[in-house]
């Protein structure tokens, strides 16, 4: 299995209404994508310097689901959104 995490910095301006919106565009990916077997998103509650604002956890059978998640175009279009709202993101990906 491949594991996918990604942490996000948002933009302050509209920052708690374009945290929902990522938020419930990023839930509903599994439901479109069929190599996405699973998503956890979470926003940060501890609101320190060194946490991102949101992040998300998913889950792949192989490194082949993960590409092909990458390109979908429903993934495509949260990521358009995505990239207007914040100013930094980070990410690992790892085989369990």
């Amino acid at each position: 299995m491949v594991v996918h995490i990604v942490m996000f910095q948002f933009k302050d301006e509209n920052k708690e209404a374009n945290l929902a919106q990522v938020k419930t565009m990023l839930e509903a990916l599994p439901s479109h994508i069929e190599p996405l077997k699973s998503m956890e998103v979470g926003i940060d509650i501890s609101r320190s310097e060194r946490s991102f604002d949101l992040v998300l956890t998913s889950t792949f059978d192989d490194q082949e689901g993960l590409s092909v998640y990458a390109v979908h175009p429903e993934h495509l279009a949260v990521v358009n959104v995505i990239k207007e709202v914040t100013t930094l993101s980070k990410v690992v990906d790892y085989i369990v």
